[in-house]
């Protein structure tokens, strides 16, 4: 990890829907608990996607997506992963093509990594920072405590993977 990276650690999810709020939660949690560092980023991006494209514009090295997934381990459990290769658009049939650019204003954060790709203004590195959810099937307010109780360690796992020596970083 260079520690002149621009980086961008966005949070993803449904406020609604139990643990999916995980992504947003984090990126409260980081905004408050860690010291701002000019080169590190962070956006709330919910369910949508679109101003992340714009904000990618402002030019990135790494982006870190903090979101709730369902890897079949334990509530709460944090994991660092690669994004996989993302579908190219100019790769699409012509009618996937109109349908994927139908209406970008609610897409996706997938949709909107896919079109920050064809717009070559997704960065080489993407990774998502998943916390394994333990209720997020219905509409309710409210995380699990499980989650709850991963987001200080998620901070700390985060700062570990990418190297903050945060008193360094001050100086």
């Amino acid at each position: 990890m260079n520690k002149t990276d621009k980086i961008l650690i966005a949070g993803v999810g449904n406020e609604l829907r139990q643990d999916d709020a995980f992504g947003i939660e984090f990126v409260r949690a980081w905004e408050r608990d860690m010291p701002s560092l000019g080169r590190i980023n962070t956006m709330e991006v919910g369910i949508a996607g679109i101003h992340l494209v714009q904000e990618l514009h402002t030019g990135y090295d790494m982006l870190v997506l903090a979101d709730a997934v369902d890897y079949k381990r334990e509530p709460g459990t944090i994991s660092i992963e690669e994004v996989e290769k993302l579908s190219r658009v100019e790769e699409m049939p012509l009618d996937q093509k109109r349908e994927f650019l139908a209406d970008m204003h609610y897409t996706n954060p997938t949709r909107a990594m896919m079109l920050a790709q064809a717009l070559n203004v997704l960065p080489e590195k993407v990774y998502i920072m998943g916390c394994q959810s333990a209720k997020h099937d219905d509409f309710d307010i409210g995380m699990s405590d499980e989650v709850t109780a991963a987001i200080p360690e998620a901070i700390k796992e985060l700062s570990k993977w990418l190297e903050l020596d945060l008193e360094l970083e001050k100086a």
